[in-house]
């Protein structure tokens, strides 16, 4: 199955200030995610952030924050971004059918949203070195159990030069200079 851009849609999933610090390599993953919605920008795919109860786990991480303040952001309560009425609402208005998913954390929201995602039609993609969760293990059993459920497991360079599709261009010269 190949990866169509004009028929994707991005989510950032709860990647906030009081959560982020207890990820397991968490530089790593703030860099990957960065280059990740970088490439996406470049590219012109659509996002949505969430951010799982605000009051607890506070605002999306200021150097992510940057790269996507414009982007629609959405509060929830629900694990699974698909158990929020204005969330799935908005992907299902925007006719994408591909779901890129990157952010925290990989076994609770990300899991859930996923095989949820599926279930109503869509074609989840994991970008797994933008994902993570506190212990590196709950991370491992996540992409297994995925894969179990046929959703789709990609790293960020790989997802970018899929969407790209050929070099010479503005946008293959761009995302280039980022993955080096």
């Amino acid at each position: 199955m190949r990866i169509l851009k004009d028929q994707t849609i991005a989510m950032v999933v709860d990647v906030q200030e009081r959560l982020f610090p207890h990820i397991y390599e968490r530089e790593l993953l703030e860099k990957n995610l960065k280059i990740l919605v970088e490439g996406l920008k470049i590219l012109e795919v659509p996002f949505v952030v969430t951010e799982q109860y605000k009051k607890g786990l506070g605002p999306t991480v200021p150097s992510l924050e940057a790269l996507v303040k414009q982007d629609i952001h959405f509060e929830k309560l629900s694990f699974s971004c698909c158990d929020d009425p204005a969330i799935i609402e908005h992907i299902e208005t925007s006719t994408k059918r591909y779901v890129i998913l990157a952010g925290i954390e990989s076994h609770i929201c990300l899991l859930q949203t996923a095989i949820d995602l599926k279930e109503r039609g869509y074609r989840p993609v994991i970008v797994e070195d933008c994902v993570g969760s506190r212990n590196p293990e709950n991370k491992r059993i996540a992409i297994n159990r995925l894969l179990q459920e046929g959703i789709t497991v990609t790293s960020a360079e790989s997802l970018l030069f899929e969407l790209c599709r050929v070099a010479g261009n503005e946008q293959f010269k761009a995302i280039s200079k980022l993955v080096k």
